[in-house]
């Protein structure tokens, strides 16, 4: 019995999808609940699982194609075998003929070598490679040329050499790759963020050495109480967060059309890197989110992130995005604003700087802080009160905890 594979449904925000990856061939048995194909949207991957136990008859969408919600993939015919490998006395055969492919391969040509020799009607077979790795250089090809005119012999690229030493060139190796879905959307975005709103920055920094003490002290004991869920910084400032978003409700707005939405909720974007791209899953209602939760949320985030599994859900909406790049090292940048969000903190790479404590050259751990935000809404005032009560509570945690 043939069984229809379809493309999964998409969601409304999903308008289409493109075949990412077959895993199986035609021809190929497949399990019940067997991965059969990738499907890949503007946002996450969808697998398309065997609904029966079976052959891969027939693929209908290639990889690369774009597919609408409910459209035909391919065939699976449910209870048939794959077909028997081919007869043994055919695979015996291939090592005694290698030789022959071998000899057939084409020689490696430099870029000048190889347009030379199609100007002059020259077979790259039969020039002999001085370069590296027998590689066809231009002055082979030149060699080639004065012998077919029945001048000099070969030793011509020798003696070109004497007169002016050529400096060695690496494979100068080019490789073009479709964008991705998700890279081409990002790119998108940002392009339109930039040309859609009033964007600014306005920075600060915070001394860590309060909550690196804080975590120090209770790390372990934290750890234990729950359930393994290690303490982050993240989660210090995921609260800060919240609490200034409450002081300053327009950094926590967002602009639709002539009206201004102010959410009286704050769902927090943490921006997560993956092998596909920039994501970023939400933390819904952070507000009533304590510190082990939030840390348990975005650590089972990075998880999902890495294995492809997030959700749509899970990266749709959000009214305020982070974004560490200090992970990754850097100092101090600039983040861009994920719309129809109106602003995006950027933390940065901890530091040790000298600094000036009452009178005093003091080294502490610094961090910089970047506010990006639209300020079509945001006026500076809002943005720098935002940071100034952020740098306030990381440098107090008690204050988060006694909400003041």
């Amino acid at each position: 019995m043939a069984i229809e594979i379809k493309a999964p449904t998409f969601p409304e925000s999903v308008a289409d999808g493109t075949v990412a990856t077959w895993h199986k061939k035609p021809g190929e048995a497949v399990k019940r609940d067997e991965l059969i194909v990738d499907i890949e949207t503007d946002k996450v991957v969808m697998e398309v699982l065997a609904e029966a136990d079976g052959v891969l008859s027939e693929i209908v969408a290639d990889e690369g194609a774009t597919v609408l919600s409910g459209e035909l993939l391919g065939k699976l015919e449910a209870g048939a075998s794959a077909a028997a490998p081919a007869a043994a006395p055919a695979t015996a055969a291939a090592p005694a003929e290698a030789p022959a492919a071998e000899s057939s391969e084409e020689p490696m040509l430099a870029p000048a070598a190889r347009k030379l020799a199609e100007e002059n009607s020259i077979d790259p077979n039969s020039v002999k490679g001085t370069g590296k790795g027998g590689r066809v250089t231009k002055e082979d090809v030149v060699a080639a040329i004065e012998a077919k005119k029945g001048g000099v012999a070969a030793p011509k690229p020798a003696a070109a050499a004497a007169a002016a030493p050529s400096i060695p060139v690496g494979d100068r190796v080019e490789k073009r790759v479709p964008m991705t879905r998700l890279r081409a959307k990002v790119a998108s975005r940002l392009v339109e963020a930039q040309s859609s709103m009033a964007m600014l920055t306005t920075f600060n920094e915070v001394n860590m050495k309060p909550i690196m003490e804080l975590r120090a002290k209770y790390k372990d004991l934290f750890e234990k109480t729950h359930n393994g869920v290690r303490l982050g910084f993240m989660s210090f400032f995921v609260k800060a967060a919240v609490e200034a978003l409450k002081r300053q409700p327009g950094v926590n707005a967002s602009i639709d059309g002539n009206d201004i939405v102010y959410h009286g909720y704050q769902d927090i974007g943490v921006a997560v890197s993956s092998d596909r791209g920039l994501v970023v899953p939400v933390l819904r209602n952070a507000e009533h989110m304590s510190l082990a939760e939030i840390e348990g949320g975005i650590n089972e985030y990075g998880k999902k992130a890495k294995a492809g599994k997030l959700t749509i859900e899970e990266m749709t909406g959000g009214t305020f995005t982070i974004s560490n790049g200090g992970v990754f090292g850097s100092l101090l940048s600039t983040p861009i604003v994920n719309p129809p969000q109106t602003a995006i903190l950027g933390m940065h790479k901890i530091q040790e700087r000298p600094m000036a404590v009452n009178g005093q050259v003091v080294i502490l751990p610094m961090m910089y802080l970047a506010l990006s935000y639209d300020h079509r809404l945001i006026d500076g005032k809002e943005a720098v009160t935002f940071l100034v009560t952020m740098k306030d509570l990381l440098e107090d945690p008690a204050r988060l905890l006694l909400d003041i």
